[in-house]
């Protein structure tokens, strides 16, 4: 298996991941792991942030109705037509 050394994490970084290894009950290098594998999660979650403001910002400008900030409206409007 692969390994990764730190030096000169800053010290607040270095705090905030101890917290949360300690709430968890894990050693530092687990959690590191575990927010290590959130990344391309949160990448993607923030990408299609990026695409829904892209479109609602274009439907504004064709003076179409923008998108919800949430899916679950969507499901409703169609639910009740």
């Amino acid at each position: 298996m692969a390994s990764l050394q730190i030096r000169d994490l800053p010290p607040d970084i270095y705090e905030a991941l101890a917290v949360r290894a300690e709430a968890e009950h894990r050693s530092l290098a687990q959690q590191a792991i575990v927010e290590l594998r959130r990344i391309p999660e949160l990448l993607a979650r923030e990408r299609r942030r990026q695409v829904l403001a892209e479109i609602s910002e274009e439907l504004e400008r064709e003076g179409t109705r923008p998108l919800p900030a949430d899916p679950a409206v969507l499901v409703r409007e169609d639910r009740e037509r």
